[in-house]
C-alpha cells in the first residue's frame, strides 16, 4: 500500500470517527430531559400496575366477554413493529441492497427493544404472573400460546445477536482510539463488549459467515413469530378471526408498521446526532418506495380480509361487519380513520417523491405507527364484543369495552419503555456502522482498527 493511499485512508478513517462516535461521550440537556419524560411515564405506569397486581384485572376495561384488550391489541403491535430487523436487515440486506447499511443498525435496536415489550406485556396482562412458568413446565404442543412463547425467545435472541456481532468492529475501535474521551465506566464497558475484537482477516471471516446464517435463520423464525401470533386468533370460530389469511396478513401488517417506525426513529436519531451525510436524503426516498411496497401488499389484504365477508354476509360476520363499516357502529369511525390514515394516504403520498424526504417520511413514519397500533385494537377487540355466545343476563359493562385510565396508563408505560431502550442503545453504541462505511468508501478496516 503506497504513502498517500495510507495518509488517504487515515483522514477517512479519522472523519469518520469523528462523524459517527462524537455523541458516546455526550450527555446534552434533551436528552436527560427525553429520558426524563420517559422514566415518569414508566413511573407512573409502575404505579398503576402495582396498584392492578394488588387488585386484580378488575380494575381494567376486560371482562367475561372482552378478556383481551389494550394489552393484546399492544402485544400483537409490539410484534409486528419488531419484524422490521427481518425485512431490512435479512430480505433487504440479502439482496445485496447497499442503502440499507446505515439503517440496519437502527432497525436492529427497534426490533430487539420491541420484541422485549411483547413478552413483557404478556406478563402486564396475567392477573396471576407469578404462573407463568406454569407455561413452560406443562404446556402442550398443541396451544399456539406454547409456539409463540417459544418463538418470541429465539427471535430475541437472534435479534440481539444480529444487533450484537456487526457491532464488534465499532466496539474494538471505539476501545482503542476514545480511552481518554469516555468516562472509564464506559470505556470498561466496551473493552469487555469487544470480546477481544483485533480485526484479523479469521475474525472477520467467522463474523460474517455468522451473520449470513442468522440472516437466513431469522427469516422463517420472524414469519413464524406472527403468524404464530395471528393463529392465536385465526384458530378459534369467531366471526372476524376464522379467517385463513391471517398468516400472511398479520406479516404483511407487520412490515407496514416496523417500516414507518424505521422513519420516524431514523429522522430524529439523524437529527440529534448530525447524521445527514450519512443518512442522506436518498436513503429515506428508498425507504419511502420500500413502504409503498409494503403498504400495497397490505392494502391487499385487507381488501380479502373484510371484503370477502362483508359480500357473502353470514349472520355472525354480518355483525361484525357493521360494526366496522357503519359509522354509527362501535368502531366504524376508528375502522374508517385507521385505513385513511394507517394505509391509504401513506400509499398516496409515498408515490411522489417530493414526499419521500426526511420530514414528510417522518410525518408518515407516525401516521403508519399510530394506524398500526388501532389496526390491532380493531382486529382484537370488535369480535369479542361480538361473540357466540349468549349475552344475556350479565352487567351492561359485559357488552362493550371501554379501557380504564389505569389500563391506557400501563399500556403507554411499556410502550415508553421500548423507546427508552432503542434511546439508550443509540446514545451508547454508533447508530452507523463504522467498519461498513469504511469499507464502502475503500478503506482497509484491518488497518485502522
Amino acid at each position: 500500500m503506497s504513502e498517500i493511499k495510507k495518509q488517504n485512508d487515515d483522514a477517512i478513517m479519522e472523519k469518520i470517527r469523528k462523524d459517527l462516535l462524537h455523541h458516546l461521550p455526550t450527555r446534552p440537556l434533551a436528552f436527560k430531559l427525553w429520558v426524563g419524560f420517559l422514566l415518569t411515564i414508566i413511573g407512573v405506569a409502575l404505579w398503576g400496575y402495582v396498584i392492578q397486581f394488588n387488585e386484580g384485572l378488575a380494575v381494567t376495561g376486560m371482562r367475561d366477554y372482552v378478556s383481551w384488550g389494550l394489552y393484546i391489541a399492544s402485544f400483537v403491535f409490539f410484534v409486528a413493529v419488531a419484524l422490521v430487523g427481518m425485512l431490512l436487515s435479512a430480505v433487504v440486506g440479502l439482496l445485496k441492497q447497499k442503502w440499507i447499511t446505515p439503517l440496519s443498525r437502527i432497525a436492529e435496536m427497534i426490533a430487539l427493544a420491541f420484541v422485549m415489550m411483547a413478552g413483557i406485556i404478556i406478563v402486564v396482562d396475567m392477573g396471576r404472573p407469578e404462573r407463568l412458568l406454569n407455561v413452560f413446565i406443562y404446556g402442550r404442543f398443541q396451544s399456539p400460546i406454547v409456539w409463540d412463547i417459544t418463538v418470541v425467545q429465539v427471535y430475541i435472541l437472534i435479534s440481539f445477536l444480529l444487533l450484537f456481532l456487526p457491532m464488534l468492529p465499532d466496539l474494538g475501535i471505539i476501545r482503542n482510539h476514545m480511552k481518554n474521551d469516555l468516562p472509564k465506566w464506559q470505556w470498561k464497558l466496551y473493552n469487555i463488549l469487544s470480546l477481544g475484537w483485533v480485526g484479523t482477516p479469521g475474525q472477520y471471516k467467522i463474523m460474517h459467515s455468522t451473520i449470513r446464517v442468522l440472516l437466513i435463520l431469522i427469516v422463517p423464525v420472524a414469519l413464524g413469530i406472527h403468524t404464530v401470533t395471528s393463529w392465536l386468533s385465526a384458530m378459534t370460530l369467531r366471526a372476524g378471526w376464522d379467517s385463513t389469511i391471517f398468516g400472511p396478513y398479520y406479516v404483511t401488517g407487520a412490515f407496514v408498521a416496523g417500516t414507518g417506525a424505521v422513519a420516524v426513529a431514523t429522522y430524529f436519531i439523524r437529527r440529534a446526532y448530525h447524521l445527514e451525510e450519512y443518512i442522506t436524503d436518498y436513503h429515506f426516498d428508498k425507504l419511502g418506495q420500500l413502504m409503498v411496497l409494503v403498504s400495497l401488499v397490505y392494502l391487499y389484504f385487507n381488501l380479502n380480509e373484510f371484503w370477502v365477508p362483508a359480500y357473502k354476509m353470514k349472520t355472525a360476520d354480518a355483525h361484525h361487519i357493521h360494526t366496522l363499516f357503519s359509522l354509527d357502529g362501535e368502531y366504524g369511525v376508528m375502522f374508517y380513520l385507521t385505513q385513511l390514515f394507517g394505509l391509504i394516504l401513506p400509499i398516496i403520498f409515498g408515490l411522489f417523491k417530493r414526499f419521500r424526504k426526511p420530514f414528510p417520511m417522518m410525518i408518515i413514519g407516525v401516521s403508519l405507527v399510530v394506524g398500526a397500533w388501532f389496526k390491532r385494537v380493531i382486529i382484537i377487540i370488535p369480535t369479542l364484543i361480538h361473540a357466540y355466545l349468549p349475552i344475556q343476563n350479565v352487567p351492561e359493562s359485559f357488552h362493550e369495552y371501554n379501557p380504564t385510565g389505569l389500563e391506557i396508563t400501563v399500556t403507554l408505560g411499556v410502550i415508553a419503555v421500548a423507546v427508552l431502550i432503542v434511546t439508550i442503545l443509540a446514545k451508547l453504541f454508533p447508530v452507523v456502522p463504522l467498519w461498513e462505511i469504511a469499507e464502502e468508501k475503500g478503506v482497509d478496516i484491518e488497518r485502522n482498527l
